[in-house]
């Protein structure tokens, strides 16, 4: 055993002077992913401190019809806000399909924002990691990869980013608020993660003691005919080897407006940009949808055992557009 500090924060203000004073500090939400990794060696920190004290669970209107849902909402009550349901329901059934019942009910927002990689090298404490020990190099490469990414991958890092809302908040242009030793920012989400390029151990801009406090997501119209599908091995919980948030409008037989993200195949929530700009003003037809995931696709960088990947993930986007299609067709599902 080692000695660990806990203390508890009942202010932001405090909070963040708590962590930012001492670098072997961290924020403790939920715990459902600080804790493992405190247990296996990987995080470094021996101070705890624990926010769930702060007012920041609220799910709050904004103008226009967006929503403010704060750092410390569990993921179970943002899930089954009526809100969230009726405007974005891919939030919703990301959130629901991330993570079983008795988790969700711990684990906050800001928390599952910031969660770590699952790969099993970066975890295991000792095998070489540039995430957990910059410079060491990244044994996945040539090593076990099949639940590894092939967008967004360097020579130093392939791991994939497991969180399944923040696939659907990257589609929905959402934005993420902060305070820190700096004062207050925000960052909009798709500028939040950072692809591993030469430094992987580096995931967000995030500085020490920097603290999220809410994320915004904007009114959406798009959004309310949203889903989230997730492909994986086993029906219970596990992490996706690939999955799609897809919400589409069609006009005339032609679309009109897309949003598109990938999860389980970026090292990042991945913004399927090339494939949307593909879209727009193309025949509503499985043929463009097929046409715009392989333009998604054409960039992977595969390896031994996850090349399987692009086939999966292009009939994945397939599927999806599909059913958004079906679910903002009128009398369609809702």
């Amino acid at each position: 055993m080692r000695p660990l500090r806990y203390t508890r924060a009942t202010e932001v203000a405090q909070a963040v002077a708590a962590v930012s004073a001492d670098p072997a500090s961290a924020f403790l939400a939920g715990g459902t992913t600080e804790v493992d990794l405190v247990r296996l060696g990987v995080a470094p920190h021996d101070l705890l401190v624990d926010i769930n004290d702060l007012p920041l669970d609220d799910i709050e209107d904004l103008p226009g019809g967006g929503l403010r849902i704060g750092a410390l909402a569990r993921m179970t009550d943002v899930a089954r806000d009526p809100r969230v349901v009726a405007r974005y329901p891919g939030i919703s059934q990301a959130l629901l399909l991330g993570a079983s019942e008795q988790l969700r009910n711990m684990a906050s927002m800001g928390g599952n924002l910031c969660q770590r990689v699952r790969c099993a090298y970066f975890r295991d404490g000792v095998s070489p990691c540039n995430k957990r020990d910059p410079g060491t190099g990244c044994s996945a490469l040539d090593g076990q990869n099949r639940g590894h990414a092939i967008l967004g991958t360097s020579e130093h890092c392939i791991a994939t980013h497991p969180s399944d809302v923040a696939v659907a908040l990257v589609a929905f242009d959402a934005q993420v608020h902060s305070i820190g030793p700096s004062g207050t920012r925000t960052v909009a989400i798709e500028n939040f993660y950072l692809q591993p390029g030469d430094t992987p151990h580096i995931e967000h801009p995030l500085e020490h003691g920097e603290l999220i406090v809410a994320m915004e997501v904007p009114a959406l119209p798009l959004a309310a005919q949203s889903l989230y599908l997730k492909f994986r091995d086993r029906q219970s919980y596990e992490f996706a080897l690939v999955s799609v948030l897809a919400a589409l409008r069609v006009q005339d037989g032609l679309v009109a407006d897309v949003r598109l993200a990938l999860g389980g195949v970026g090292t990042i929530p991945w913004r399927a940009r090339r494939a949307e700009a593909q879209l727009i003003g193309a025949p509503a037809t499985t043929t463009s949808f097929a046409d715009a995931a392989a333009a998604e696709l054409r960039l992977a960088v595969v390896r031994e055992h996850n090349a399987f990947k692009v086939p999966l993930a292009q009939r994945a986007i397939v599927r999806g557009l599909s059913e958004a299609m079906a679910a903002a067709a009128p009398g369609g599902p809702r």
